[in-house]
């Protein structure tokens, strides 16, 4: 019997949420450095969403089909480091466009195939999501408080081969992750569609679009919203490492608190926090301690949403449909919100400003709380 690769799953969470933390907080930054106006920088942010809402379904169909979950992570890692390394031939709008493209189409399906390969090995073994998530936490933490520092006394420019360094080692440990073992399930004979458009399913799929409809305006333009408030980096980046922690906090106690709430009631406490999350960023920007406090939200808002959106997921998509389920997931939640989030959160940023954008957002949550606490009926867990 094959042993739980605990440390081998780990180590990818840790080194793909790393490139997450460097990019997410800075990116924009370098291209506001590079002299993008904020709707130029939310429509290239934006591309990593839109890729989202195909292509993680995409691959997720071919995982299934194939039952070869790991090849196809080795492929879509290796295919995202040869996208990244155009952006060191050119800054113009254009090229930099095409080559995001490229990047996200493979970056944005890496993570759903290796969540579900996560699940499959954590459910036999009888092992917490949250114990190996954390680490990912931990990946983001490194990076975004390491770059913080590292970019008040350097270029901007060195953060272009620091991603470069962080995608090819996400790309070598891709080789360490051993294929998983998916048994049948009694399901395997419908259509994934008759599973995608049960109302639940299509309740906690809305749900989680806006939910990261808020979170990508807040992923594409919190750190520029604060250094336009003169917010220095080192800063920014221990604002985005206090969100992060209390997310790491959040997973630790999650088996926990899932044992105890209904899944329902952890993503409708979540939402409704959210609401209160982001109308705190918008109206306390002048504000350092009501900054700390909306970042501390992040354990509930991200943490504790993204685990019960997964164990849900989980539970709705099984068998032959268990990577398709966490793809649809990615392509509806992180790709279709996540581009609704990033334009909306452009536009509004350059003409309504950071503190009325902000505080709009939370209008997004708040939507997904009424149609979380109608439709949505999940098993308890």
């Amino acid at each position: 019997m094959q042993l739980f690769p605990y440390w081998r799953l780990s180590s990818f969470y840790f080194t793909y949420y790393m490139f997450v933390g460097a990019f997410v907080p800075y990116w924009s930054l370098y291209l506001k450095s590079v002299h993008f106006s904020a709707v130029e920088i939310g429509i290239l942010l934006s591309l990593f969403q839109v890729s989202r809402i195909f292509s993680p379904s995409f691959w997720g169909w071919l995982a299934d089909r194939t039952n070869r979950r790991v090849a196809w992570i080795k492929l879509t890692a290796l295919l995202g480091l040869l996208g990244y390394i155009g952006v060191f031939f050119g800054t113009s709008f254009v090229w930099l466009f095409f080559v995001m493209a490229a990047l996200s189409i493979f970056t944005s399906s890496t993570l759903p195939l290796a969540e579900a390969v996560t699940m499959a090995h954590i459910e036999p073994a009888n092992q917490p999501y949250g114990r190996i998530r954390v680490w990912g936490s931990i990946g983001f933490i490194v990076a975004v408080l390491g770059l913080g520092f590292l970019l008040d006394y350097t270029e901007i420019d060195s953060l272009l081969w620091c991603l470069l360094i962080i995608q090819a080692t996400l790309f070598l440990l891709a080789f360490k992750i051993p294929e998983p073992h998916v048994p049948p399930h009694h399901t395997d004979h419908l259509s994934v569609w008759n599973i995608v458009m049960r109302p639940e399913v299509l309740a906690l799929l809305v749900g989680s679009c806006l939910m990261v409809s808020a979170h990508s305006v807040y992923y594409s333009f919190y750190s520029i919203f604060l250094e336009e408030r003169g917010y220095s980096k080192s800063l920014i980046g221990v604002l985005w490492a206090i969100g992060v922690i209390c997310e790491i906090m959040i997973f630790m106690v999650m088996p926990k608190l899932m044992a105890r709430f209904r899944l329902k009631q952890i993503l409708m406490l979540s939402l409704l926090l959210a609401v209160l999350r982001f109308a705190m960023i918008g109206a306390g920007i002048s504000s350092l301690p009501v900054l700390v406090l909306a970042q501390t939200l992040h354990a509930a808002t991200f943490g504790s949403f993204h685990a019960a959106s997964v164990a849900i997921v989980h539970q709705y998509f099984r068998g032959r449909h268990q990577t398709k389920g966490q793809a649809i997931y990615s392509s509806v939640g992180y790709g279709l919100g996540g581009t609704i989030g990033g334009i909306s959160g452009g536009y509004a940023l350059q003409y309504l400003g950071g503190e009325t954008t902000f505080i709009l957002t939370a209008i997004y949550p708040l939507a997904g709380l009424i149609v979380v606490a109608i439709w949505l009926k999940v098993r308890h867990h």
